[in-house]
């Protein structure tokens, strides 16, 4: 414990960002990271509890006391290595991530917990830019082969892990570019796409092979794929959206969220519009855009929308609105139920809470309008809550473009999955415990969203490195590898 009073003698002090109205002017990032001693200034305040909290609340079970002394005490290449050996990629976790971490930091009972995930990202971004992250290539090939289809965290990380273990190991991506929703679900403004590129560069030194834009069960069979490799990992994510179940759904003008994000991004890397948006282009500009879903993808939408130049933005979420301050002695060390304002939220929405959408108004197959009513929620006979309209409360919100970002329901099943002859479980998602992450078919393994449905990046890395384990100790009967 680098500085025993740090918590009582300093403030809590985060990251900034730049001014709504410069960071709406482009797509990159705009967080100001903080200087070298006021983070390891932040890095004190780290009490070294007895029982660190922080770690119940990572999924990757981060050692962040020990980074955080490390920091504190200037020593930053051996916090990098502590970092490392826990999370293989711990710049995307340092910009998306949540920080479940600070919610069960010990300080936040007081609502001044550690500036956990600023600390992680300056570690890793001064990794990089030290030169102290290089490739680590296994002393000898095992001389078997796995195939890993799906290159978001879980199948990179995976991936990364079976390399290092002296596998060789193919990386299957259907999109024309690597990273899965790391490349094309997250705005550039939250993440670039150089942090992935790098990585890919590292992997590609550890020996990792991969082939973008080969679809496993349309261009490359299962079957194929099994004749020819020793273990196969599915890790394509949960890519099923969330519909909108009203009869005016085919209107021009309603698109998924990631159909949306999908082309802003292609268009950042400077794909032309025949190939960013083949299907016509989905713009917010000049329009008055409705965002359906109040979770990470519609903030990200709402970001989108006003850079592209929304005329207005409005953000509906069926279940009501949440206290502004959570419960401690109710929750903590839990992750909270509490009202969250994201940066992108800042810039610029009308939010509304407890609203359904009923219909939409059309004008020549185009929509111009959503009919929506509030809702009440209540304790049912079985103690769940239940949804029941209010009467007399219907409204219409003026709508040119509708973007549904109400989540995934899991994984899609043409192609990948049906062609594995996986079992599914209740929930539609690829059935695989987290011990040996196995699936019902033989040498088929499956691990992230695929398997446990929509989640956080950061458990999307752990289940690749678990689900590493448990493949390398499948092929050779034990492993080395972390849990």
């Amino acid at each position: 414990m680098g500085k025993p009073t740090g918590f009582l003698e300093i403030e809590r002090r985060d990251r900034g960002y730049d001014k709504p109205t410069e960071r709406l002017k482009h797509f990159k990032e705009f967080v100001v990271p903080l200087a070298d001693d006021a983070l390891k200034a932040q890095a004190s305040r780290c009490m070294n509890c007895g029982i660190p909290f922080c770690h119940q609340g990572c999924p990757v079970n981060n050692q962040i006391p020990d980074w955080n002394d490390l920091v504190y005490r200037d020593r930053w290449q051996t916090a990098l290595g502590n970092l490392h050996s826990t999370n293989n990629f711990p710049e995307f976790t340092g910009r998306i991530c949540p920080a479940p971490c600070e919610a069960s930091c010990t300080l936040n009972i007081q609502d001044t917990p550690v500036t956990i995930k600023s600390i992680e990202c300056q570690i890793v971004d001064r990794g990089w830019q030290e030169g102290w992250i290089t490739p680590q290539p296994a002393a000898q090939p095992t001389g078997r082969r796995v195939a890993v289809v799906g290159s978001g965290p879980s199948g990179l990380a995976c991936a990364q892990q079976l390399a290092r273990a002296g596998h060789a190991v193919t990386v299957f991506e259907k999109n024309d570019r690597i990273g899965g929703l790391l490349r094309y679900g997250i705005p550039d403004f939250k993440m670039e796409k150089h942090h992935i590129d790098r990585r890919v560069e590292q992997m590609q030194a550890e020996g990792v092979t991969f082939r973008p834009g080969v679809e496993v069960g349309a261009q490359v069979s299962v079957e194929w794929l099994l004749g020819g490799y020793d273990a196969l990992v599915m890790a394509g994510g949960a890519e099923w959206p969330r519909d909108l179940a009203i009869p005016e759904r085919h209107l021009s003008g309603i698109h998924y969220a990631m159909d949306f994000l999908t082309q802003q991004n292609k268009r950042n890397a400077g794909d032309g519009e025949e190939v960013a948006a083949p299907n016509g282009t989905i713009s917010a500009a000049g329009k008055h855009v409705v965002v359906i879903g109040g979770g990470d993808t519609g903030s990200d939408c709402i970001g989108t929308s006003n850079r592209q130049g929304a005329l207005s933005v409005v953000q509906l979420e069926i279940m009501p609105e949440p206290p502004v301050r959570e419960n401690k002695a109710l929750t903590w060390p839990d992750w909270p139920l509490k009202l969250r304002t994201s940066s992108s939220q800042e810039e610029g929405v009308e939010r509304d809470f407890a609203v359904t959408t009923r219909g939409a108004i059309e004008r020549d197959g185009v929509i111009e309008g959503l009919v929506c009513a509030r809702v009440d929620w209540a304790p049912g006979p079985d103690g769940r809550m239940t949804m029941t309209e209010v009467p007399n409360s219907e409204f219409t919100l003026k709508a040119d473009l509708v973007l549904l970002a109400m989540g995934f329901v899991g994984p899609k099943r043409e192609g990948l999955v049906e062609q594995a002859g996986v079992e599914l479980d209740p929930r539609g998602n690829v059935k695989a415990n987290m011990d040996d992450y196995r699936t019902s078919a033989p040498k088929v393994f499956s691990c992230g969203d695929m398997r446990r449905g929509q989640s956080l990046v950061v458990w999307a890395i752990r289940e690749g490195r678990q689900c590493a384990r448990a493949v390398d100790e499948y092929l050779m009967g034990e492993t080395l590898l972390p849990r």
